[in-house]
């Protein structure tokens, strides 16, 4: 890039800000069409069984009421498998809507009711009449622990658990201080202030326009393709904003598949928006049974780690997330023994959030960890710079940078870590223990190939474009930064374009490397661009830039001149006038180094220091202090990067105290489906959250030099709070959230 960069590093708002705070901004609900019917799903009531007789002859004759799809008059779609897979599937066989009357879950669709209107549609849905044969169900994971499976096929993206290295069991045996639990987080739903909705425009002659709250565009149009067979020049997928998703919009949910049924089969526009409470009726975090064991030497050094972890997943896929690899990339130890299992339920497949298997997996070994420092008396910052991991030993590689080192040092000064009281319940003030606790946060930092198109116009207008979301996250400004600094022009003068699925080829966004992508591929393409300038430049008559090359000049101010020399310089509009060019297009394709890739691991690192205060009588937890210190290589925009980690904080707040999805087993369903019982953080609950960017140079992982920020925030975060609460009040709680029974219950750890 030009090294006159004004945007790139500096705090910026968001382009789309306006639009969304003044309604402008449309979401998946909100496009219409004329003569739009709308649907309504009707959810089965058991968890497992067969649908014996459904009847919909009352809800077919409300006034208003056009059709009732139910599995006995769906249109024929594809049969294959693999027709209904998407680009992020886990293998398997994905669920299909109205194929059966076989039932898989409690909340499965059992009947898509189409009217004229929306209440009407609700109201015939009420009417409809199901009969259903139960059958045995199992929803809890730790009923089916001792049936618990290694997968078969790895789940693409998704490392397994490395092999052991050195010998785990005996070291453990020898080692002088040791430590071990089971450790468990709730099962936790999605609830984005924006519901799962698809609006489907029946454009005439078998073409639809489709409207899909998704996180890849291209990911539902080739769904929607595959399954309903038709051609990808008949399918066009709309997601320009996106009410939040994190991981719940990777994979085309059901909703899609039941509004471009209708619309295809009654050849009108369809609407589909899942309720609140069918919000809890797809994928979810996954409960999983975890297990760590570590033993170290007198001195604190790590001899021996253990951890095996049992998750649940579907009857139909299996679902995967990494859970247990960290535990072998965080700190230095010869001995490691990692297993990860899997153990079929009985309800949907437990779907992608924010940071998947990463905080799961990290507050059970941060919170093992700071039971060793308790034990051995050390502090527990010290102990883990004791076992600072130099490389990645999981894989034998270097990073590509690494200063987590640098994030412990600047988060603790910020903190005031120096100042604790190692001995629980020995801070206080009044009724209200003090406690201050520690855990260190990892994600991958990750490319993924993209393509990207640059438009320059000849009034100086760039526009730049891929198929890529965003999902609150920024992108749109930092592509926008990105552009205006290649060409040297002003942000008001770039427009980003994204979320079609007509624009150059991208993946989901997700896994924190959009901006890394996204972000490669915008300045490859534009740097097209600036060569196309730069070679019309030369030869212009009398150029100031004749037998310039591209290393001796700039792009400032809407000019291309000599670095060495900014007098001699032209306009761009100029070059293209002259030129006789009306539009400068280019696109290209950016992709990660694979001679980088086999040398070099890449990940964001981050610290993160919690202090609560717990009411000594009532057992109310309150974290009134957070400071994350991040290392996450070049930041684009401080100002949206640091939402980005404000946001992934509260989230693990939310893991760490408040959020569980309650599941009745007798049932076989979840109780809680909705925002008054299932307990998120508001803005009482958030006190002070402090964020350190830690300089890194990360030349080596992608040509911005930069990693990911939409997962680090909730790393290490709930762990920190758990460590808080033993120090605070002496009691150790291995299973999430830390609700006032459990802390004032004379069970400390009731994981099961």
């Amino acid at each position: 890039m030009s090294s006159n960069t004004p945007y790139f590093g500096s705090p910026q708002s968001r382009v789309d800000g306006k639009a969304k705070v003044t309604g402008e901004a449309k979401y998946a609900a909100e496009f219409t069409a004329p003569g739009l019917l709308h649907g309504v799903v009707v959810s089965s009531g058991i968890a497992r069984g067969k649908i014996a007789a459904i009847d919909t002859e009352a809800a077919l004759a409300v006034p208003g009421v056009v059709q009732v799809f139910t599995h006995e008059n769906r249109p024929r779609t594809a049969w294959r498998s693999k027709n209904y897979q998407d680009d992020v599937a886990p293998p398997g066989s994905p669920f299909r809507a109205l194929y059966d009357a076989e039932i898989h879950y409690s909340g499965q669709p059992v009947a898509l009711v189409v009217a004229e209107d929306f209440s009407t549609a609700r109201h015939a849905a009420m009417l409809v009449q199901v009969r259903y044969e139960e059958a045995p169900h199992a929803t809890d994971v730790v009923a089916v622990r001792g049936a618990a499976y290694v997968p078969p096929k790895k789940r693409s993206g998704i490392a397994p658990p490395p092999p052991p290295r050195g010998d785990a069991e005996k070291a453990l045996d020898a080692a002088p201080h040791k430590v071990a639990g089971e450790y468990r987080i709730a099962i936790e739903h999605h609830n984005p202030m924006e519901p799962h909705a698809t609006t489907v425009v029946w454009e005439g002659d078998g073409r639809i326009t489709v409207h899909d709250k998704i996180q890849g565009a291209q990911n539902s149009q080739k769904y929607v393709s595959n399954v309903f067979g038709l051609s990808a020049d008949k399918v066009r997928v709309i997601s320009p904003f996106v009410g939040g998703a994190f991981g719940s919009g990777l994979r085309p949910q059901y909703q899609l598949f039941l509004a471009v049924m209708a619309a295809l089969e009654l050849e009108r526009s369809v609407r589909v928006v899942l309720s609140r409470e069918q919000m809890f009726t797809f994928g979810y975090r996954p409960d999983v049974l975890q297990d760590v064991s570590i033993g170290a030497a007198a001195d604190g050094v790590l001899q021996a780690i253990r951890h095996e972890a049992i998750s649940g997943t579907s009857q139909f896929e299996d679902y995967q997330e990494v859970v247990v690899n960290w535990s072998g990339l965080l700190y230095h130890c010869e001995n490691v023994a990692l297993d990860y299992k899997l153990a079929k339920i009985d309800t949907y497949t437990p779907c992608d959030m924010r940071a998947p298997g990463a905080p799961t997996g990290l507050f059970a070994l941060e919170s093992a960890l700071d039971e060793l420092a308790h034990a051995l008396k050390a502090d527990p910052l010290e102990l883990r710079l004791r076992n600072y991991a130099e490389k990645d030993e999981n894989e034998g590689k270097p990073f590509t940078s690494k200063e987590l080192r640098a994030a412990y040092r600047e988060g603790a000064e910020r903190f005031g870590w120096s100042r604790r009281s190692p001995e629980p319940r020995s801070m206080r003030e009044g009724r209200e223990l003090i406690g201050w606790g520690v855990a260190s946060g990892v994600w991958e930092a990750q490319m993924m190939k993209t393509s990207a198109r640059a438009t320059l116009t000849a009034d100086g207008k760039l526009e730049v474009a891929t198929a890529t979301a965003d999902i609150g996250t920024g992108t749109y400004t930092i592509l926008t930064q990105i552009g205006a600094d290649a060409l040297g022009l002003a942000m008001e003068d770039v427009t980003a374009k994204i979320g079609d699925s007509s624009l150059p080829t991208s993946p989901v966004e997700g896994g924190s490397w959009t901006a890394a992508s996204a972000g490669s591929a915008v300045l490859a393409a534009c740097d097209m661009v600036r060569a196309r300038l730069l070679g019309a430049a030369r030869g212009l008559p009398d150029s100031p830039l004749a037998g310039a090359a591209m290393e001796d000049v700039s792009f400032a101010n809407g000019r291309i001149g000599l670095s060495a020399d900014p007098l001699r310089s032209l306009p761009l509009t100029e070059v293209m006038r002259a030129a006789g060019l009306d539009r400068i297009e280019e696109e290209q394709t950016a992709s990660p180094s694979k001679e980088m890739q086999k040398t070099y691991s890449s990940y964001t690192h981050s610290a993160v220091f919690a202090e609560v205060r717990v009411d000594e009588e009532l057992g109310v937890i309150r974290v009134t202090r957070i400071v994350d210190a991040v290392a996450a290589g070049r930041i684009i925009n401080p100002k949206t990067a640091r939402s980005q980690i404000i946001g992934g904080v509260v989230w693990g707040m939310s893991m760490a105290l408040t959020e569980e999805s309650l599941q009745d087993h007798n049932l076989g369903r979840f109780m809680n489906h909705n925002l008054a019982e299932y307990h998120v953080p508001v803005n009482a609950d958030v006190h002070d959250i402090d964020v350190i960017f830690v300089q890194e140079d990360n030349d080596k992982g992608n040509p911005l030099g930069v990693k990911g920020l939409g997962e680090i925030g909730i790393c290490g975060t709930a762990a920190a709070i758990a460590n808080a609460v033993f120090h605070a009040t002496g009691k150790r709680i291995r299973s999430l959230p830390i609700t006032v029974d459990k802390l004032l219950g004379d069970v400390a750890v009731p994981a099961e």
